[in-house]
């Protein structure tokens, strides 16, 4: 059933215009995500809209492989082949959602702390047009990108549930609202630091949990496996009541654990964040910290398509690092990734 706001037209009116495969090929025309609209091109008829977009192409937060810096121009590229029917789901996602890309985030590629803030307020500002304010989803750059979008996507939230948002970045000192969250990765990245940095790519979550934006007894972390630096590693996540799915948990118990997750958590707003490290490095070799003994992307997917039901307010994929990548097989895995993310909340209408 189609969603409406008091200050929208209703969900059924607006859709994602896209260029006719059999008319203007896919290798033709601009390259935006899924050839979805710019946001400066959707139709009046078309907002607000439902979902935006953006790039945020940033690296500075890595520990090991640079160059996921170039990871939203690669996922861009490769989604050119996306097509807008869910088999899974049996939804048309272009016909039940309105879609576009909002362009690449502004970075500062020497400073974390300051990249982060230049995203917050580069996505604070994204517009799709009218209430409900557009979710979004942004396309990384390495796991650190992940904080800003969080912030961002809380703060919509606050808004629409009347709580106090666009705080500057300021800690939400009660956690108020603080949202769900389901992190597909093979690392926890809840490290407190790494090199004296506290925004990279290995402590998004921590310091998301810290400012109130995430409750972390509502966080699932599905694919972590080993090994790690030091046994310490899991201290942060026992001790705040995350709930951890290693690979070998899902490779016993399969996909119900998720369902089961998802269930729980009702209507309450949830963030998808998608590492591509989850996934085995012989399915997807383009990322900067490989970790062996990981899903296929087949099954990648059939866990995302178990989060069905979730209400999905926010979400990004990450660390694609197109320099080590065979064919654009991982970039193309990041945005079949984006596309089931989407399904999941066109599946809700």
């Amino acid at each position: 059933m189609a969603k409406s706001s008091a200050a929208a037209s209703p969900r059924v009116s607006r859709q994602t215009l896209l260029p006719d495969p059999r008319i203007s090929p896919r290798f033709a025309g601009l390259v935006t995500f899924g050839r979805y609209p710019r946001l400066e091109d959707v139709a009046p008829a078309n907002r607000p809209s439902d979902w935006l977009i953006y790039g945020v192409p940033f690296d500075a937060g890595v520990t090991y492989r640079p160059g996921a810096r170039f990871g939203p121009r690669a996922i861009r590229n490769e989604s050119q082949y996306l097509k807008r029917f869910s088999i899974a789901h049996n939804v048309d996602v272009c016909a039940a959602l309105s879609i576009a890309d909002a362009g690449d985030s502004p970075v500062q590629p020497y400073s974390c702390e300051e990249s982060m803030l230049l995203q917050v307020e580069f996505a604070r500002r994204l517009d799709g047009g009218g209430t409900p304010a557009a979710k979004l989803l942004a396309l990384g750059g390495d796991h650190s990108i992940a904080y800003g979008n969080i912030r961002a996507t809380w703060e919509r939230q606050s808004s629409r549930r009347g709580g106090n948002a666009g705080d500057g970045g300021k800690k939400s000192k009660s956690g108020a609202n603080a949202l769900a969250l389901i992190h597909f990765d093979s690392h926890l990245d809840t490290v407190d630091t790494v090199w004296g940095e506290k925004w990279g790519h290995a402590s998004p979550f921590r310091r998301a949990i810290e400012d109130g934006l995430v409750d972390p007894k509502r966080m699932l972390s599905v694919g972590i496996k080993g090994p790690l630096n030091t046994g310490a590693d899991l201290e942060f996540v026992r001790d705040h009541g995350v709930t951890v799915l290693t690979y070998d948990d899902v490779r016993k118990r399969g996909t119900v654990p998720v369902a089961k997750f998802v269930k729980k958590l009702g209507a309450a707003p949830a963030y998808v964040t998608f590492d591509v490290d989850v996934v085995d490095p012989a399915f997807a070799p383009g990322t900067g910290t490989p970790s062996v003994g990981g899903f296929t992307s087949a099954e990648a997917i059939d866990l995302i398509r178990a989060c069905r039901g979730v209400n999905v307010v926010g979400a990004d994929v990450v660390e694609v690092l197109p320099d080590r990548d065979v064919s654009g097989i991982t970039a193309l895995l990041a945005a079949h990734v984006a596309f089931e993310v989407l399904s999941l909340d066109a599946a809700r209408e």
